[in-house]
Formats: C-alpha cells, structure tokens, sequence
C-alpha cells in the first residue's frame, strides 16, 4: 500500500512547470527568470491607452481639409469627364460595356441630336409665318410633329442596333440599363454629352 501512495503522490509544483504543455509558460517561466515584469495591465489601463478623440478639436482645420478634398475630387471627375478617364469617372460611366456604347452612339449620326435644334427653329418660324398666314403655322407645327416622329423612329432603330452589337461583344455579361444608357445619349447633343466622345462620326469604334 505504501508503495502505491508513493507512486501515486502529487507532482511539485516544480514538476508542473517541467510538464506544463504552454508555450505561454515557458515565456512567463523566461520572464521571470531575467526579471522583466509579468504583471498584465489592468482592463481600465487598457481602455484609457486604447482611447482617441472622437471630435476633432480644429474644426476650422478639418473643415478646410474637407473642402480642399471634395475640390480636388470634383477637378478629376471633371478632367476624367474631358479625356474619359476610367479611374475618376462616375459609378454610371464605368465599364468597357459604357464606353463601347458611348462610342457606339458617338460614332453615329442621331436625329436626337438635333431635335433641340429644329425644335427652337420650328417654334420661332410658326410665331413668326403665322401673322402673314395661317396656313404656313400649320406647316411649321405639321414639321415639328414629323421630327419628333422622326427622331422616335431614330430612337428604335439605335435601339436594336445597340443590343446586337453589345449582345455580340459582350455576350451575358452585359449590365442592365446599358441599351437605354446609349439611348438617352443620344438625344443629347454632341457637344455638351459628358463624357466627352472619344470618336468621331463614322469612325468605328475601338
């Protein structure tokens, strides 16, 4: 019996550190050793050490940082605009699918482009006819109609033009919307279409 109590009595405290299995005990068991201090931090230390500002305490500083970012992020979205610049372009004119539409259109000439145009002309000419005779006012608004219907007419045809072109280059990985994203560029005028074309008419595009 004694022999077994022998066998069976419990490890010191120095045999525990022999076999504690830790990698974290042999650190502690070093520290100790050279003297370094094992105390942890207590939890408020941490949190106080942990702690930033959470207002700015310039504001006039942050404020005028603040501007000159947004200024300098409206001058590239400008250039990018100007030169069509993938990097600072709006989420909406992102994409080679966009940009192959905007040269698609570009590349084109629309009757959309200038339906301001013979819009304005029409008005002022059935205003000015229309004290001499009213016959020729009824011509000019017959006119106008037949460019609205004409430009409707453009509308649908660049319509399926566009989705066979971009179906054949892009295949299902088109994104939804683009079709009528040509479409209403179209409508606009060449000049003040932002971003600006990048092709000219009758030139294909790349």
């Amino acid at each position: 019996p004694r022999s077994r109590r022998s066998s069976r009595r419990r490890p010191t405290r120095t045999t525990r550190r022999l076999r504690c299995p830790r990698p974290s005990c042999s650190s502690r068991t070093a520290r100790r050793r050279s003297g370094a201090p094992t105390t942890t931090p207590r939890r408020h230390e941490a949190e106080a050490a942990r702690r930033r500002p959470l207002v700015v305490t310039d504001r006039r500083a942050a404020a005028k940082a603040s501007r000159e970012r947004l200024r300098s992020e409206r001058l590239r979205t400008r250039s990018a605009m100007e030169t069509g610049d993938e990097r600072y372009l709006p989420a909406r004119d992102k994409g080679p699918a966009r940009r192959y539409t905007r040269d698609l259109v570009d590349a084109r000439r629309n009757v959309g482009e200038y339906l301001l145009f013979a819009a304005l002309g029409l008005v002022v000419l059935q205003f000015a006819l229309q004290s001499v005779n009213t016959l020729w006012g009824l011509y000019s608004t017959l006119a106008l109609w037949f460019v609205v219907l004409a430009v409707v007419v453009d509308s649908f045809l660049l319509n399926r033009h566009l989705k066979k072109r971009l179906s054949a280059r892009f295949g299902d990985d088109l994104p939804a919307g683009t079709v009528r994203y040509g479409v209403l560029r179209a409508l606009q005028i060449r000049r003040s279409r932002l971003p600006k074309p990048q092709v000219r008419h009758g030139e294909q595009p790349r």
